[in-house]
């Protein structure tokens, strides 16, 4: 009978076990910080980004107005939508605007405000109407813009000819002229009034055939291993690291989505198990937008998240809890064999394919759902959904549940967070995108800090209910020209504050363009000392 050694495969399994095992043995509270703008791009973050897209000034989501030169007047979807486009608007307001589907950089859909998409009536006039659900050939515009003066015009039809304002109520597609005179009824001032700056809007905005490498070399560059251990080495205990839900669709997500998120996902454990960090995984972009933001992902804005969206939502959230925490051992799985080479290869590619990067802290189900459009019945199915998912693979990593931006009680998640073994209220908390810090001296902004966003936190931080983590904060604020020993008090009354978060803190973020919002540059010129 041949004698196998088993002892150096046992080792192994031991040794991946207990890495495993000490994973989740969080020192609470953490120190963290969002590695915002790597997984999922904000491109107010970083605008170069975008730099080499042609008319990216047009991307999906871009909120256009479009004026008649000859009639002097706005195009408007009639009601909304469901009607005929109009020209007889003198001022532009929400039926006045468009939002953009970017089919290439020069043809375009329309959408109007009651979600539906301009195009040729069905009924073979020639007459534009907003009627349809979903765009098609008939829905596809070409914007033509004129040399030297690109807000200045023209846009055709899928039928080859020109729109033309006839009169206030009669926008047809049937002009052949070229001209770009005032008096020509093809011709349109148009006027950008929004725009995003977005995965989608960055991935589709350079198409298939350049945005993967454009998006490879940004996350091969934009963190580094490097910045893991200059984490660590300035104090901070774990990282919040946004996803979106295409991660799970990985190496093929749908278009225009590009892969590769997934492997700097991977590498994100790997190094912050080399460095000592936990990794918080943040659903930051869910499918159909839970907030309208660019920073969810959203193709233009509009935030359709809903009951239909639970269950494409909790699969994502399976998917990375199984990756991240799976850990089998059989003996199916090991080969015995007389050399160790073998059996190593094996154990890591089976057995202990994540246990080398056991970091993981905690998964969030969601950042930011936007009240009242996103229900708190509609919240609560999913995190529960979403909570269920996780404990199949762990008991042991936390839960992070976002409260509700907008108006929604800062308190309506406790008790039935309470019923939760390990969860977490999310509370982002910033001195900013409110016209009542606009007169705030610098000393009220500090003393704002102590009382109110210490009492705002008092308020979700409970003995018997879920811990709380200031997920999102940052010490930028509405004041120009203030000096470094400002914000140095300003960063401190923070850290004072919401360092009595139970689960921790997450500065946002660790790089950008804005110094005061990059902690690595206020860590690196003296502005915050966390050791």
């Amino acid at each position: 009978m041949a004698y196998y050694n088993i002892y150096p495969v046992l080792a192994l399994y031991l040794s991946c076990f207990a890495s495993l095992s000490s994973a989740q043995d969080l020192k609470l509270p953490l120190k963290s910080v969002n590695l915002g703008n790597w997984l999922v791009v904000e491109g107010w973050m970083k605008p170069s980004l975008f730099d080499e897209i042609p008319n990216k000034d047009l991307l999906d989501g871009t909120k256009v107005q479009l004026k008649s030169t000859k009639l002097q007047n706005y195009l408007a979807a009639e009601n909304g939508g469901d009607s005929i486009v109009v020209i007889n608007r003198t001022a532009a307001s929400d039926w006045e605007t468009f939002r953009l589907w970017r089919i290439d950089e020069n043809s375009f859909n329309f959408r109007v405000s009651n979600k539906q998409f301009v195009g040729l009536s069905s009924e073979g006039t020639n007459r534009i109407v907003a009627m349809r659900d979903a765009p098609g050939d008939t829905e596809t515009f070409l914007i033509v813009r004129k040399d030297g003066e690109p807000n200045r015009i023209r846009i055709q039809a899928s039928n080859g000819l020109f729109l033309q304002a006839i009169s206030d109520t009669i926008l047809t597609a049937d002009y052949g002229g070229s001209g770009w005179d005032d008096s020509d009824p093809s011709v349109f001032t148009m006027t950008i009034v929004g725009s995003l700056q977005g995965e989608y809007q960055i991935a589709n905005g350079y198409g298939p055939d350049k945005a993967p490498q454009v998006l490879q070399d940004h996350r091969n560059s934009y963190i580094t291993e490097e910045d893991f251990r200059f984490m660590s080495s300035n104090g901070l205990t774990a990282v919040r690291i946004p996803v979106g839900w295409w991660i799970a669709c990985d190496p093929t997500p749908p278009k225009p989505f590009v892969g590769g998120s997934l492997q700097a996902l991977d590498n994100a454990f790997t190094w912050a198990q080399k460095y000592g960090l936990k990794v918080i995984i943040d659903l930051h972009a869910v499918q159909a937008s839970q907030n309208g933001m660019e920073h969810s992902a959203t193709r233009d804005g509009y935030l359709e998240f809903g009951d239909s969206s639970i269950q494409d939502t909790v699969e994502v959230i399976d998917f990375l809890a199984e990756r991240s925490n799976a850990f089998k051992f059989s003996h199916a799985s090991v080969q015995y064999t007389h050399t160790h080479t073998l059996m190593k290869r094996d154990c890591n590619q089976q057995m202990c394919r994540y246990a080398k990067n056991p970091a993981l802290g905690a998964i969030e189900l969601i950042n930011e759902p936007w009240a009242p459009l996103v229900t708190l019945d509609t919240l609560k199915n999913y995190y529960k959904a979403g909570y269920d998912a996780i404990r199949k693979y762990t008991s042991s990593a936390y839960v992070i549940l976002s409260n509700r931006l907008g108006p929604a009680d800062r308190k309506e998640l406790l008790s039935f967070a309470q019923g939760l073994s390990k969860a977490v209220i999310d509370v982002h908390y910033y001195s900013l995108y409110s016209d009542m810090f606009n007169g705030f001296s610098v000393q009220q902004n500090i003393d704002f800090i102590y009382n109110q966003r210490g009492s705002d936190l008092a308020a979700v931080t409970t003995s018997d209910g879920p811990l709380t983590f200031v997920g999102e904060w940052v010490a930028e604020w509405a004041i120009n020209g203030a000096s470094m020993e400002d914000y140095h008090r300003f960063a401190k009354a923070q850290l004072d504050v919401y360092g009595r978060a139970t689960f921790g803190w997450a500065y946002w973020s660790y790089k950008c363009q804005y110094n005061h919002w990059s902690l690595k540059w206020m860590i690196e010129n003296n502005y915050i000392k966390l050791n």
